[in-house]
């Protein structure tokens, strides 16, 4: 049995699960096979969301779902490329029949980039970039409002990034355009979606562990460079950003939206310091 002295710390566990914990939720994770997208559906769904995936590849999708099933984690999907309309709306409507028209949470997390000299860049690319990283996931948000107004709490979440910030860095200007894009987005969406209860917010990590940035980060001179300019002297793991995203999609955040959480060890803080 337990006893008296015991039972508060049960009661503070309890309350902070309720205040920080997704059980009884549902959420859609976009790019969700890898890197942050993976990281935040184990968070999403160890908080206890029942979560729904897409990804561009079936074989990742497949390899991922049974390592979540194996985990015991609540996540199902399907294959989808957000950056063609038609493959968005069957995922909105997919997601529709799987939850019960509701959705408590939308993760816009697809996004990529191409980094070469503004001169260089073909129409096509332009086009490329601007459908994949800007157009998915506007018109994701436009197919699953009502799906979000129905849940009575809904929570949009952009994986943005610093590139799209105030100050200029060497991500490619067409990068740097579509993640600003984002954030005057999420400005836009919290105000004119407030009143149907739907919450909207933004994560802007800088260089983190993932499959992208290491690409870069290969180059020692440049990984020092840019260590320099982070004042916590390291790259990100993909779950600290998850975390961030987790945070702002649970009841604790209910009074947060129209933010963008920068998710940079310091960085767009740092100047000439």
């Amino acid at each position: 049995m337990s006893s008296a002295a015991e039972k508060p710390k049960v009661d503070a566990a309890s309350r902070a699960f309720s205040r920080f914990g997704l059980s009884g939720r549902t959420a859609l994770v976009t790019g969700a096979t890898r890197g942050i997208g993976k990281a935040i559906v184990e968070e999403l769904a160890g908080l206890g969301a029942d979560v729904y995936v897409c990804a561009r590849s079936a074989e990742d999708l497949e390899a991922r779902l049974a390592e979540w099933r194996t985990a015991g984690l609540a996540v199902r999907g399907s294959v989808c490329d957000v950056s063609e309309r038609q493959q968005r709306l069957q995922l909105a409507e997919r997601v529709a029949a799987e939850f019960g028209g509701k959705l408590h949470i939308l993760v816009n997390n697809v996004g990529t980039n191409i980094r070469k000299p503004t001169v260089e860049y073909t129409e096509e690319e332009f086009s490329f970039m601007m459908r994949t990283n800007v157009e998915s996931a506007y018109h994701l948000c436009q197919a699953c409002q009502p799906l979000l107004a129905a849940s009575g709490d809904g929570c949009i979440v952009f994986n943005t990034s610093v590139a799209g910030g105030p100050t200029a860095m060497r991500s490619g200007t067409l990068y740097a355009m579509s993640k600003a894009a984002l954030n005057q987005l999420t400005k836009n969406l919290a105000c004119e979606w407030a009143g149907a209860g739907i919450r909207v917010n933004s994560v802007a990590p800088w260089y983190t562990a993932t499959d992208l940035a290491l690409q870069v980060l290969q180059n020692e001179s440049f990984k020092a460079e840019v260590l320099s300019r982070t004042p916590l002297k390291r790259i990100a793991q993909p779950e600290e950003v998850a975390g961030t995203v987790a945070y702002l999609c649970s009841p604790a955040a209910a009074y947060v939206t129209g933010q963008i959480i920068q998710v940079d060890g310091g960085y767009s803080v740092m100047g000439l310091y």
